[in-house]
């Protein structure tokens, strides 16, 4: 599905990725993990074509993405909840979650496509009207999970989709993307925490200074060690 392939990406000059190669194949939830400046948010913006890697190449199923502009790999099945959920608050959720079904035509129908949506977070269901502004964090957080999943994805890129919420908030958002897993979608986490990883997570890859100091199975032991025995404190995913 998505292979990463040696991946170089500076920023203003100063090196932030260093060979970075991973992949996750079809239906597989697979987590980046790595500290505050580790890369995780870099990887996933050159991913979608927002970063110019120096070298390297992005590939979804076998098609290369490298060079293309984010519109156009989003046309061709990526979906993106960036950290900061980017909602448009002049709209509402409704509007929110409708948008993608106009940028990108599918097997299938529109109404489809939103009545997923909503059910993968029916709280938003209760919010059809409400503006994007008067949203809670979690709330703007599922709207921007729900409005990449309503582009009818077959790759789902999302960006520390429980950092900062509320603890009460944050079971909604990872059984939303356990419902997302069990669709058979290809999903990218970037965690900050290893200790946030979902339990269902398939694979693990651990980001340390731009490059991969682990990769394998989600079950908490290699990995931690890799990780410097601790869940790290990036609170920007940068």
């Amino acid at each position: 599905m998505l292979a990463v392939n040696d991946l170089f990406v500076a920023i203003e000059g100063s090196p932030i990725l260093r060979g970075v190669s991973l992949a996750v194949s079809a239906g597989e939830l697979v987590c980046l993990v790595g500290r505050n400046g580790a890369g995780k948010s870099t990887t996933l913006r050159t991913i979608m074509g927002i970063r110019a890697p120096l070298s390297g190449t992005v590939a979804l199923e076998g098609r290369l993405l490298t060079g293309l502009r984010p519109h156009a790999i989003a046309r061709l099945g990526v979906g993106y909840a960036p950290e900061e959920s980017d909602v448009f608050g002049a709209l509402s959720v409704a509007d929110n979650i409708l948008l993608p079904t106009w940028t990108r035509t599918t097997d299938r129908a529109a109404a489809a496509r939103i009545g997923l949506a909503y059910r993968v977070f029916p709280r938003l269901e209760h919010l059809r009207e409400r503006g994007g502004q008067q949203l809670s964090g979690g709330e703007r957080k599922m709207v921007s999970i729900a409005r990449a999943l309503a582009l009818d994805p077959k790759l789902l890129l999302l960006d520390e989709p429980t950092e900062g919420l509320s603890p009460a908030v944050v079971p909604s958002i990872i059984e939303g993307i356990a419902s997302i897993r069990r669709l058979g979608r290809a999903v990218l986490i970037a965690e900050s925490n290893v200790d946030h990883v979902p339990e269902f997570a398939d694979r693990l890859y651990v980001l340390e200074r731009g490059e991969i100091i682990y990769a394998g199975a989600a079950d908490g032991g290699r990995a931690l060690a890799a990780f410097g025995g601790s869940g790290g404190d990036d609170r920007r995913g940068r």
